[in-house]
């Protein structure tokens, strides 16, 4: 398939209708909970930035907002379907716009310490949330539909969380001082992305979810376990779309 191909409206159109999809059936099959906390998250995250790097802002917002929407219902929490399908509409944007608009730094050695700079937040902030929000008794559900209990239980403790951020700044930096120093830049776009996605539901939570449906939520309460998820699928989308972007050139949009 030529790369200019990806030009083509019917194309495309099949592209966000397949991405959305996908977004949905990822958020709906695979759930984590941690009773101990009350953490809780999915990976859909890891397709709304993996579909946006590689397909641009339209594809990606149409996808995270209507795929990550859908769920909502498909779940049950109807009550945040129209906030998941703004929220999640505008993470999407966001880091297929961001994606493609790089900064032109004449410097490697600027790249460099950017991507380290990233690299570090990244996985400081992934030690801390996770060894908090995400330690102890781990509940894995998998399955379309969800099965009423969790597939798997199991106990994630604290030092998990220690070495994945470690080996996270590890990750970053290498490839920005080994292969690609403008490797930061991507990681970026997610934090940007994600910091949308967390206000947007904290907004929703402490001033419309109540007045609208009745139903009360501790939004600040929700707050660390949001940027979890949004960290957790940052860490999963780069390995990911660096494997998806080297494989299938003609994705470029």
């Amino acid at each position: 398939m030529p790369e200019s191909t990806l030009t083509s409206t019917p194309l495309r159109l099949i592209l966000a209708a397949i991405c959305a999809s996908l977004v949905c059936l990822v958020t709906v099959m695979f759930s984590v909970y941690v009773p101990d906390t009350h953490g809780f998250f999915n990976v859909g995250e890891t397709m709304i930035y993996v579909t946006a790097l590689l397909l641009g802002p339209l594809i990606g917002a149409f996808a995270g907002g209507a795929g990550a929407g859908l769920a909502d219902f498909l779940l049950g929490f109807w009550y945040f379907a129209p906030a998941t399908l703004i929220i999640k509409a505008c993470e999407g944007g966001i880091v297929g716009f961001l994606g493609r608009k790089r900064p032109n730094f004449r410097s490697k050695t600027l790249w460099k310490i950017f991507t380290f700079t990233i690299g570090l937040a990244i996985g400081l902030s992934l030690a801390v949330i996770g060894s908090i929000y995400y330690s102890g008794q781990v509940e894995l559900t998998i399955g379309i539909p969800p099965p009423p209990t969790p597939n798997v239980v199991f106990s994630l403790p604290p030092a998990f969380w220690y070495a994945l951020g470690g080996l996270i700044i590890l990750f970053i930096t290498l490839t920005g001082f080994v292969l690609e120093p403008e490797f930061g830049w991507l990681a970026f776009t997610m934090l940007i992305g994600g910091a949308v996605m967390v206000a947007g539901y904290f907004l929703y939570e402490n001033f419309l979810l109540f007045p609208l449906f009745g139903i009360e939520a501790v939004a600040i309460a929700e707050i660390p376990i949001n940027i979890g998820q949004m960290l957790i699928g940052l860490v999963v989308a780069l390995p990911v779309f660096k494997i998806l972007r080297r494989n299938l050139p003609q994705l470029k949009s």
